[in-house]
Order: C-alpha cells, then structure tokens, then sequence
C-alpha cells in the first residue's frame, strides 16, 4: 500500500471574502523543512518517494510498518521497542558506560530526540558489558562515575531487502548516531556518525564522516566481524545541520545514498560468500558512546540525535513466498512475528523458538540433507543432498527436509511451484517430491535424468487447491529411495523455491 500524506484545504469566509488557507506546514523530502516534493496542492493525495527517485522510477513501495514521521507527542510503541521501558531491554543495555534510558526517548515538534544526558542520580545497572576484550561498567569509566544515559529503539518488525532512508542531525557531543539493522548472523550499519570526537586516531570516526559496513555474525562470531566498510568524508559536520543518508540493499549489491546522491556501491560478486545481508533485517536508531574515541564531557551534555523521519520502501513481487524468500532459499530462519522476539536473542543466534524457525531434518535425513554454504543459485546457501558412493545405498526410505508448521499460508487456487537445482553428473534421481502439508497436496519436479548437468536450472510444476492453507501447512521436500539407482547416486543442490499464481 502506498504511503500517503492528505493536505487538508481550509476555508475561511469573512465579511470581506473568501480566504483560501493552504495546507499546514508539513515535513517535506527535501533539505529543510520548508522545501516541498509536491508540486501538485490541488491533488488532495500525494505519495512520498525516496529522495534519491523523486520520480519513483523504480517502483518503490512504502512499508508503513516500518516507516514513521515522528508525528505526534510520544514515539508509537506499535512499530517501535524502546531500551528500558518498563524494565525491558532487548539484546543489551547500551555500550558501557552509557546505558540506554526510556525516559531519553523523546517526540515533539515532529523529529524523533533521542537524547543523551549526565545523570548523577540515575539508578545504572550494576552489571558490565563486554566489548571485544574489554568489560566496561554501565555508569563508570576507568574506575571513576560517568553516568551518561543515552537512548534506542528497535523496529518491531524485519524486512528483506529495500530502500532505507533517513533524514538525521547527528548529536553535538562525543555521542554516535547510528543508523543501523540486524538479522540472522548479520548486520548492516547504514551509518555511524560522531559529532565531537575526542581521539583522532587512524581509522576512527571523525566529524565530518559518515562510516557504513557490513558485519558476519555467522560462527564462529568473534571480533573482527567487520566484512565490508566504507567511509565518506562529507563537506559538513554531521552534527551542524540535519541531511539525508540512504542505502539501497538489493539481493546482491548495496548502494549508498547521501541527500539524493550515489555515492558507493557494491556487490556480491566483489565479496563473494562475505555477501552476508541475506536474512530480513529490523531497524535500530541509537546513540552509543565509543570509548576508544573519547567520552563526552559532562559541560557538553545534554545532547541529542534528531530524526525527523526514517522510511523503508521496498518493491512488489508476484512470489507468494517473497516476505519468507530468505527461508525458502536456505538462508535462515522463517519468522514468526505475531510471537515477540525473545529479549536476548543476538544476531547469531541459532536456536528455534516461538520467532524464528528454522528447516527440519530427521535423523535418518541428516545423513544425506544439510544445508551447505558456498553453492547456491542466490544468498550464499543452499539444500545439498550428497548422494553416496558405491559401497552404500540409501538406508532409509527417503530423506525429507520439511518446513515447520504454519510456515506455508496460500489462500485456495491455481500456482506454479519452481526451484532451482543443481545436477552433479552421474546417476541422479529423476524425481524431487513436494508435498504441502496442509491440506495435502503431492507434487514433483520429474525428468532430472534428462537435464542439464554443473549448472542451475529452474523447475516447475502446476498445482491447484480448492482450500486455503490451514494453520498447520507447509512444505516437505523429499528424495526416496525408489526413485535413486542402489550405488552410486549423484549429489545435488536445491535452492530459490518460488510459488506463483498461475498465469
């Protein structure tokens, strides 16, 4: 559903004729607040576009889910989890030793304040947080008090891929602003930012820079994590006036935006399997202190980080599968975002729970299905059965590699059902079965004997339902043994599963 801002036309009739008022002042997409994207007043509705497309030639759609104006007098706790309130905290407290506080989480005046305050009497947790090798105290620096409070909020829910766009003022202190996401085993740090640093050393943030870099959670998720980093000097201080920063974060590539301008790129194919942003990723907006630039004093406190929006668009797909693509191409978990995220589940993070689910594996199946890095059709995984050699044969009766239940939600009609596969040479099984759980229906791609060999091909079969999916449904993949030669089977790979209405 696309975005839309309503202009409200007030009239006004006075003894002395019509007075025509415009619409009130709103935040518009440019520069300042008083530069206007919509040339059009007349038309009552008017679509926001990324500042990098004011045209949206690209066909960006704005995910309100995420998106927010920052309107109103209190941030909206439906799209957004605040550090600290109520007592909750999800992941961490803050980098020590600042320790995010609820009460710095502020909205007026139509921006987002996210502030950072010298807080003596603030009641900081007596726990320490580990920083690499370091352990810091929240509230004490160096064996002496600093009781910094900062602040965080974290989108509720992820997405997979789109344009993220922000329009910030970084805060006036040795305090970061950071723009940044996390999912499964990654992290993409659209920006950090610092006004005031106190060390200028080599590599580190300074004033006028805005750093982006992409971090490999994946185990074993040890420091260094950082796989890609990218600094710009800018022709300003980011703390002087508010910009636009964007980042277009396609399925391979990366392209980073600054008030409408490319600015750098990349691609999977530069850093091949350190391609790790593959999994739907949740937005976070803080303010952090990095000791190893310097602290803030307590004469430059308070200080805050101002947003005056942030924005993800993303772009339709006809895959009924797109919002799960990531699980359906081997990647990681599905999500289950009616079930809250468990407040300590980290990035790495692989363990199933009421969230996130990943794909099944029998016992007898393990032996001969996992999920492999380094060969895929797209990501950097895919679903390997490693076939045997001529001393063994299947000891089983097939091998099944399922989805959890509820992972499979298609009202009733007629689809096409594809996947990617790679054929090793040698005797291959001619035949892959599906099954859709619930309600059940049986499927196959067949003639694989006849295929091409050592390179991705696409597969498809045509089904129909009359009912819809139940709450249980999901999908199946098998490999029998009837289907296999008794010695030296094949391996092949399978990736990329797509459901389409039929044409």
């Amino acid at each position: 559903m696309i975005f839309k801002r309503t202009f409200n036309l007030i009239l006004i009739v006075g003894l002395t004729g019509l007075i025509s008022i415009g619409c009130e002042e709103k935040k518009k997409d440019g520069l300042t607040k008083n530069e206007s994207e919509e040339t059009n007043l007349t038309n009552q509705e008017a679509t926001i576009n990324p500042f990098s497309d004011p045209e949206n030639k690209e066909g960006w759609v704005l995910n309100e889910e995420i998106s927010d104006e920052f309107e109103g007098t209190a941030i909206d706790t439906t799209k957004w989890f605040v550090e600290g309130q109520n007592g909750d905290y999800y992941i961490w407290k803050g980098r020590a030793p600042s320790q995010y506080a609820p009460h710095n989480v502020v909205v007026e005046n139509g921006n987002l304040k996210l502030k950072t305050q010298w807080e003596p009497d603030y009641n900081f947790v007596k726990e320490s947080y580990a920083d690499g090798a370091n352990k810091d105290t929240y509230g004490v620096h160096e064996g002496k008090p600093l009781p910094v409070t900062t602040a965080a909020i974290v989108s509720k829910k992820r997405f997979l891929n789109g344009y993220m766009e922000i329009k910030s003022k970084a805060p006036k202190a040795a305090m970061t602003a950071a723009f940044w996401a996390i999912g499964f085993e990654q992290e993409l740090d659209m920006y950090e930012q610092m006004g005031v640093p106190k060390i200028a050393k080599e590599g580190s943030i300074t004033n006028n820079m805005n750093r982006t870099a992409i971090h490999d959670w994946s185990p074993p998720s040890t420091r260094p994590t950082k796989a890609f980093g990218y600094d710009e000097i800018l022709p300003y201080v980011t703390s002087d006036d508010f910009h636009i920063y964007g980042v277009e974060w396609g399925e391979d590539y990366l392209k980073i935006y600054r008030d409408g301008k490319f600015i750098h790129g990349f691609t999977q194919d530069e850093l091949g399997t350190d391609w790790v942003l593959n999994n739907p990723m949740e937005i976070w907006i803080d303010s952090e202190i990095f000791k190893w630039i310097g602290v803030p004093h307590k004469e430059e406190l308070p200080a805050t980080f101002e947003v005056e929006y942030m924005r993800v668009w993303q772009k339709p797909s006809d895959n009924l599968l797109e919002k799960d693509r990531a699980f359906y191409g081997f990647e990681g978990p599905i999500l289950f975002e009616e079930n809250p995220k468990p407040l300590t589940m980290v990035p790495e993070d692989a363990d199933a729970n009421d969230y996130q689910k990943f794909w099944l594996f029998d016992e007898g199946s393990s032996k001969y299905l996992k999920i492999t890095e380094g060969h895929y059709a797209s990501g950097v995984e895919s679903l390997q059965f490693f076939g045997f050699g001529k001393n063994d044969s299947l000891n089983v009766d097939k091998v099944v590699a399922k989805t959890p239940e509820g992972a499979l939600n298609i009202p009733a009609g007629t689809y096409n059902l594809s996947a990617k596969v790679w054929l090793d040479q040698g005797r291959i099984t001619d035949t892959i079965h599906v099954t859709l759980m619930s309600p059940k229906t049986d499927l196959m791609f067949t003639g694989l004997k006849e295929m091409p060999r050592l390179q991705w091909i696409n597969v498809e079969t045509a089904f129909s339902r009359t009912e819809a999916s139940t709450k249980n449904d999901g999908i199946a993949i098998e490999i029998r043994k009837e289907d296999l030669p008794k010695t030296k089977a094949a391996k092949l790979f399978i990736d990329d599963i797509v459901i389409k209405k039929a044409n």
